[in-house]
């Protein structure tokens, strides 16, 4: 194509749910809406709670508090946007917005992952090293693994986005999705994508494939450990401190998977439905399991109201 007739793109608009009538997107804004300040207040709420107790001290409410942080800012980054969208469609986001919120997409969605793996790693050393725990998980080794989190998700944004937004766009600029990921946006580029999906597709493999292995593994140690167990109640109790973290876990890199493992979808709308999942919901899914499941979350939460009981 001569370059006279290419038009450079200066910004995108992100379809989002623009198919949707007026009342469901109306219906879906305050369904989000709910959410969101849901989330930010239940990891405001156990970051106030973790801090002010003595008891939670530990390096399992270390990791929770951690992944409260990340949390947070993912859904800032994500769901302010969205919901503006469905209040008004087709809005157009800059090139430089896009890439802002790309970074921030991928840095903390990748450090979720390996702090959910760390603390994976912090449930087996509790269970199958119990003696040694407060050697193995000591303040150093539980910065480090934070720090570690972090880095990967810092390194693959850094790696990420200028592999993306080197490409050039012209021509259409409709992103087929509520917030700036990889895979609309290679679709928008008018230029050979096939060695940026590659490479894409390797470092998905990589920070969703790796951390689940990770967990893998350790569960596998905590059940051979528990079934080991004599009591009944024992066992009940060993596999307790681990529902909570388990069931966010399989939400998380189940629906993570799903999206970015997968072949080329042709239906961005169920890609968009499916994101929602680990956008809106899992990070509410967190802070409420652990809530709800966790009896020294709750007998903090008593302590610090002044209840007598909490049930």
């Amino acid at each position: 194509m001569p370059k006279a007739n290419i038009t450079t793109v200066s910004e995108f608009t992100l379809e989002g749910f623009s198919s949707f009538g007026w009342n469901h997107r109306l219906i879906l804004f305050v369904i989000f809406l709910v959410l969101y300040l849901l989330t930010l207040a239940s990891n405001a709420l156990i970051l106030t709670l973790i801090q002010l107790n003595r008891q939670l001290h530990t390096p399992m409410y270390f990791f929770l508090s951690v992944l409260s942080i990340s949390e947070t800012c993912y859904t800032v980054a994500i769901i302010p946007r969205m919901l503006t969208g469905l209040l008004h469609p087709y809005r157009p986001i800059t090139i430089p917005g896009c890439a802002t919120q790309l970074f921030f997409y991928l840095t903390f969605g990748v450090n979720n992952c390996f702090l959910l793996a760390a603390m994976g790693y912090d449930r087996y050393v509790a269970i199958c090293n119990p003696l040694r725990y407060s050697v193995l998980m000591g303040k150093t080794t539980c910065a480090q693994l934070a720090c570690g989190s972090w880095s990967m998700g810092l390194g693959t944004a850094v790696i990420q986005v200028p592999s993306v937004f080197s490409l050039p766009f012209c021509g259409v600029s409709i992103v087929s999705h509520f917030f700036c990921d990889i895979r609309p946006l290679l679709k928008l580029a008018c230029a050979d994508t096939t060695i940026k999906e590659l490479v894409t597709l390797l470092i998905s493999l990589g920070v969703i494939v790796l951390p689940m292995v990770l967990v893998f593994i350790s569960y596998v140690l905590i059940f051979s450990t528990i079934l080991k167990i004599a009591s009944a109640e024992g066992r009940r109790k060993a596999f307790a401190t681990c529902a909570s973290h388990l069931t966010v876990v399989i939400v998380h890199y189940g629906c993570t998977s799903f999206v970015y493992l997968k072949p080329k979808s042709q239906n961005s709308l169920e890609d968009r439905l499916i994101s929602v999942t680990y956008t809106v919901i899992t990070p509410l899914l967190n802070p409420v399991v652990y809530s709800l499941r966790n009896k020294e979350i709750k007998e903090a939460l008593r302590r610090s109201l002044g209840w007598k009981s909490l049930t």
